[in-house]
């Protein structure tokens, strides 16, 4: 059988044509996993021009695969989106928080079971760059980040799943909600210069977090500018 995957799963699927032996009892989706490509990243499967569900038992040692990758933007029924991330991607999700995206973040590592069952319990997409860890059953949806750089994630987060960004509303340290704060309320959780300098304030609801415009707002804004322009 001849195997054969689309360009945008080159980085999971390299070289991008294989021939495989068929056993009669494993099922499509199984030999696809078994080199490389974890099911969440897949969406049509077509067997020698006609589509087939994962569930498909190849027999015929001639058979022509073809294994497209999933539809932008990719729609996750059943749910609100919200999103869970795995201990290495911590930077992604302070941003995808910053957007004001429901973003949970495990910044322990708790193993790839707990992490599956929290993302079913909570019905969460779990984003990782841990093949085996999106190939587990438990799992209530997933995606692979395919960059290793965090704005080349976040582009990527956001085509694929196109989430409704609400910047400035999410804290980045704990994903709780923002409020605004009287400065007066806040004066004591301040340094002296911050005091002095800064009269905007708001608070993390959740975790008492303050945040104010401080010397990297620039740098926030610019972040949140381009992504609202770009996705918003």
């Amino acid at each position: 059988m001849r195997v054969s995957f689309a360009p945008e799963l080159g980085p999971l699927a390299a070289p991008d044509e294989r021939s495989v032996t068929v056993d009669g009892m494993s099922t499509l989706g199984h030999v696809v996993e078994s080199l490389g490509v974890p099911l969440t990243e897949v969406g049509r499967l077509l067997v020698d021009g006609h589509e087939v569900p994962v569930s498909h038992v190849p027999a015929g040692a001639d058979e022509a695969v073809r294994v497209c990758p999933v539809d932008r933007p990719q729609r996750v029924p059943g749910a609100p989106l919200r999103f869970l991330l795995d201990v290495h991607l911590g930077s992604l999700a302070r941003r995808l928080r910053l957007l004001g995206v429901d973003t949970a973040y495990e910044n322990e590592d708790i193993g790839d079971p707990a992490l599956a069952t929290r993302s079913a319990a909570e019905r969460r997409v779990l984003l990782s760059r841990d093949r085996g860890l999106l190939r587990r059953r438990e799992l209530w949806a997933g995606a692979y980040v395919y960059s290793d750089r965090t704005a080349e994630q976040l582009r990527d987060v956001l085509s694929r799943f196109t989430p409704e960004l609400a910047p400035w509303t999410r804290c980045t340290a704990c994903n709780g909600w923002l409020e605004h704060a009287e400065k007066a309320t806040v004066a004591d959780d301040l340094e002296h210069g911050t005091r002095r300098t800064y009269d905007a304030f708001a608070r993390c609801t959740a975790c008492g977090r303050v945040y104010w415009r401080g010397a990297h707002h620039a740098q926030l804004a610019a972040i949140v500018a381009d992504a609202v322009r770009e996705f918003g």
